[in-house]
């Protein structure tokens, strides 16, 4: 058993796209139409292959409360490894990101949690 593929819900395909590829620095890989507007839409990393994210339109009912309920609380939707959560925090903070918490030291982590533009919060994270 593998992950190669990881959803997370966004409000807008299209800008989700912008913002995963042109500021996170994703590469897109599928944009496939579903046929009611919706698209099959992922993005990886870029020398990475394996491992996709679908940005999966949010337009189901149940979606709405279950991310209200998250960013109410700060919970973030999902988490990406970085090599240098400060060097990362800056640069995102210099493209007009906007963070929610700081990178912050937890042990053997350090994090720090974005908005994504998108519906989400989205954390980062560096093993020392």
């Amino acid at each position: 058993m593998r992950i190669n593929l990881a959803s997370i819900f966004v409000d807008d395909q299209a800008e989700a796209l912008a913002f995963y590829t042109d500021i996170l620095g994703f590469e897109p890989r599928s944009d496939i139409p579903l046929g009611n507007g919706d698209r099959w839409l992922t993005v990886g990393t870029p020398g990475e292959p394996s491992v996709e994210l679908l940005l999966e339109p949010s337009s189901h009912p149940a979606v709405k409360p279950f991310r209200d309920a998250l960013a109410a609380d700060g919970i973030p939707a999902t988490l990406f490894a970085v090599d240098d959560v400060r060097a990362e925090h800056d640069r995102l903070v210099a493209a007009g990101v906007v963070f929610t918490q700081p990178p912050t030291e937890f042990g053997p982590v350090t994090t720090a949690v974005f908005d994504d533009t998108c519906g989400n919060l989205i954390s980062i994270a560096q093993q020392h």
